[in-house]
């Protein structure tokens, strides 16, 4: 009897240790336990939304978008005043006495088969809830458009998580190869899946100016611009006088207005990064009178190369 329990015992454990090494959230929560059953979305399923906090109802409409899409469902967005009552199957609150254990960006989650609710102290909290509740639907959840023979479930959880790290950021180098700012922006969608929270925008190096200064115009008509090369680093030629500095590009201040906003919808600090005096090329052959090196007026842009191929 004894030995039949025992093996009753493994075998429940191992189903459950199995279930929960199926489950993946980047980055792995603080807390996590994946229990029996599953959350569904259906066509009749919404979004509830406790108080009258703006940065909450955004959120709201950023997790219906995320899941409308590629669901085909219209998963609108109610308010409810009092909370989470018996109807309704998403919920988003904000604590009204704090839980000083999540601090400003931390959160609990809990999925049952009959509704989902995030709870957290700031909005930035219920932000990344959204985020781990979208890993645990399935990976189609990614696309922009409608899924068809998709089972739309996440498994039930129980996950409270905060940060370790206050700073949590990624570098992108929009110098030496020029990204658009629609670039850019996608690039903040993809890294606030993994709750990174700043992103260092690296304006300015040899290979081009990105960044318009009303006051200094040639920064961006000269800067901004270099002659095309691929290959690897030190393996291409020179570019010539008479080649087309076309390539390259730079932002608007209305562009980075709009980054900076976009960017802190989605809780995320821009932190920019101008490199002066060293990686300065592209200033001194936009302004050579800034150098004391004799022959200044004759630096070009240093032209782009590929990353190489490992």
């Amino acid at each position: 009897m004894k030995l039949h329990s025992a093996i009753a015992c493994f075998i429940l454990c191992s189903n459950v240790f199995a279930q929960q090494n199926t489950v993946a959230v980047v980055p792995q929560p603080a807390k996590m336990r994946i229990l029996e059953g599953s959350f569904t979305l259906g066509n009749n399923s919404f979004i509830e939304v406790a108080g009258n906090n703006s940065d909450v109802k955004r959120i709201a409409a950023y997790l219906s978008q995320s899941l409308s899409a590629p669901t085909g469902y219209k998963i609108m967005v109610k308010d409810n005043p009092d909370g989470p009552g018996n109807s309704g199957n998403i919920h988003l609150m904000l604590n009204a006495a704090g839980d000083p254990s999540l601090g400003k960006e931390g959160y609990q989650l809990q999925v049952s088969p009959n509704s989902v609710i995030m709870r957290a102290n700031q909005p930035a909290g219920l932000f990344y809830a959204v985020q781990t509740l979208l890993q645990l639907f399935p990976g189609e959840t990614e696309g922009k458009k409608k899924v068809e023979n998709v089972k739309w479930s996440a498994p039930c959880a129980d996950i409270t998580d905060y940060p370790r790290f206050g700073w949590r950021g990624l570098m992108f180098d929009v110098s030496r190869h020029f990204f658009t700012k629609e670039d850019v922006k996608l690039f903040i969608d993809n890294m606030v899946k993994y709750k990174y929270n700043l992103l260092h925008l690296h304006l300015t190096d040899d290979e081009g100016w990105r960044i318009q200064i009303k006051s200094l115009p040639k920064l961006t008509e000269v800067g901004a611009w270099n002659v095309k090369k691929t290959g690897t680093f030190g393996n291409f030629s020179p570019p010539a006088p008479d080649e087309p500095k076309n390539y390259g590009g730079f932002y608007t201040q209305d562009d980075i207005k709009e980054l900076v906003q976009y960017a802190a919808d989605r809780f995320v600090n821009i932190l920019p990064e101008v490199d002066i005096p060293g990686h300065s090329l592209a200033a001194i052959a936009s302004y050579p009178e800034l150098s004391c090196t004799p022959g200044a007026d004759k630096y070009r842009v240093r032209s782009g190369e590929k990353i190489m191929n490992w």
